[in-house]
């Protein structure tokens, strides 16, 4: 079993910076993928990034592409998405997941075993 607990969210003005941490439990961290997902009122969730579980490998939405960096420290079982140059239709719940065992980044949420509760993006022009 893996919990994830999310971190850093909050109010910042457009064009600014946050920091967002999902902290895993459990041993099978360093063996899943793992993504970074949004939500909006009345929005379906939507992919935002994703890094393979060494971390060598990262992927994007096209809308945060330049903008957001995800990383991940295994030695910590930590993820971590940087938000930069933020936009107010970046204003979303995010939320971390975790693939199954040696399972690779998907778009899709079903390709995620694990959710972590999420934490509020707010962001004003």
């Amino acid at each position: 079993q893996v919990q994830l607990v999310e971190s850093g969210g909050g109010l910042v003005q457009a064009g600014g910076s946050l920091r967002l941490s999902c902290a895993a439990s459990g041993r099978t961290f360093t063996m899943s993928a793992m993504g970074w997902f949004r939500q909006a009122p009345g929005k379906e969730r939507e992919f935002v990034a994703g890094i393979s579980r060494n971390g060598g490998t990262t992927y994007y939405a096209d809308s945060v592409k330049g903008r957001f960096t995800i990383s991940r420290d295994n030695g910590k079982n930590t993820g971590f998405l940087q938000m930069n140059s933020l936009k107010p239709e970046d204003t979303a719940v995010y939320v971390c997941a975790t693939t199954g065992i040696f399972s690779s980044v998907s778009v899709n949420p079903k390709g995620y075993d694990y959710w972590g509760q999420g934490t509020q993006v707010t962001v004003s022009s």
